[in-house]
């Protein structure tokens, strides 16, 4: 089943700057620093998408791009366009004059995103999609993580959160319409909770996609439909944390936080905090670690024009529809998270104890070995 987009009615529901400040997620620690890129270094650019809707882009990819690529001996200008479409076009222009030798693009849109491709491509440099594929783009390879899966393993964890809750009523949060991993998450949704609807085992109220994974329109969009289906929500589909956060401060509202099940995404601080206090129910952790070494060195083999071991590293594709072509791709594994085994993410050394034992938590750490 498609994303369906419904219009959205601007509604005075007094959430706005309750959500502004509770949507969004909380910085992520970083990684350890390197040392600096060795004097002379390969130039490589990274475009990073913007900041507003998840902390995974500053507190995670940049400080681990940045050490991937020194290790692999580059010198990697890591820029972020903060959500902002021009400012993408106007950093990809300033590295591709620069000369950079591989440009990496986490883009905002596939449109923008495979018109930085296009202009790269005709100065004879290399892409990398970094893990959002650009669709009808001319990208050359594709580093993310498996995003059908991340989208099964939210359906997978709300209908287990929703086992013997027959006829349970879900709302769908997705993200924005114009990001392909959005769709791809969806995709992955609907393997699991499709055939629960079409048995009438769960009923889908209302799947509404998010422009720009917007935290504060997430959670307004979310309780226009909770209120217009009466106030019943038994389960909610949350495609990130981000908007996890959102949603949940709405339940908060209503009374009904701890006791709706909530999806996520992304393993942040916030996230891993609302589980382990109960109010989110799973999230999904894919080690961005793992993800930025592989771009580093796929980057490194594609600096030196050494497209053989570039291919030895992509051995797996994923499909761009739209350019009707495969386009060779790293696909990482991801890990369904929920409170059991929260301390998993804390012992990769993804995020640290400190930054989601706090006091509202703080005996559910204590419970689950987490220090």
């Amino acid at each position: 089943m498609r994303i369906r987009r419904a219009a959205i009615a601007a509604a005075g529901l007094g959430l706005a700057l309750t959500l502004a400040a509770c949507g969004q997620n909380a910085a992520a620690p970083s990684a350890p620093s390197a040392s600096s890129a060795p004097a002379g270094g390969v130039k490589v650019g990274v475009i990073l998408p913007e900041t507003a809707s998840s902390a995974r882009w500053e507190g995670f990819d940049k400080p681990l791009l940045t050490a991937a690529m020194q290790a692999q001996g580059l010198d990697a200008d890591i820029q972020n366009a903060q959500g902002d479409e021009q400012k993408f076009s106007t950093l990809a222009d300033g590295m591709i004059s620069s000369g950079v030798k591989v440009l990496v693009i986490a883009s905002i849109s596939s449109e923008s995103g495979a018109a930085v491709a296009a202009k790269a491509k005709a100065q004879g440099i290399p892409v990398i999609d970094y893990d959002r594929l650009n669709l009808g783009g001319t990208s050359d390879y594709y580093v993310s993580f498996d995003n059908t899966k991340v989208g099964e393993l939210q359906g997978q964890g709300l209908a287990q959160a929703l086992t013997g809750k027959q006829g349970g009523q879900v709302i769908e949060i997705e993200g924005a319409p114009t990001d392909n991993n959005a769709t791809l998450f969806h995709n992955g949704q609907e393997n699991i909770l499709k055939p629960l609807y079409d048995n009438g085992t769960l009923k889908l109220v209302q799947s509404q996609p998010i422009d720009n994974w917007d935290n504060q329109q997430g959670g307004t969009t979310f309780e226009q439909i909770l209120t217009s289906n009466g106030g019943k929500v038994d389960g909610v589909v949350a495609a990130n944390d981000g908007l996890a956060g959102a949603i949940i401060t709405v339940l908060t509202k209503y009374g009904l936080n701890g006791k709706v099940p909530v999806t996520g995404q992304d393993a942040t601080p916030d996230g891993l905090q609302a589980i382990l206090r109960g109010d989110q129910y799973m999230t999904v952790y894919k080690p961005i670690d793992q993800e930025a070494e592989a771009t580093a060195k796929l980057a490194a083999a594609l600096a030196k024009g050494d497209t053989a071991a570039a291919d030895a590293i992509a051995t797996q594709t994923e499909k761009d529809p739209k350019g009707n072509r495969d386009v060779k791709s790293v696909l990482l594994t991801p890990q369904l998270i929920t409170k059991d085994n929260v301390k998993t993410v804390v012992d990769a050394g993804a995020v640290k104890a400190s930054e989601i034992c706090v006091p509202a938590t703080q005996a559910a750490c204590d419970q689950l070995g987490i220090k």
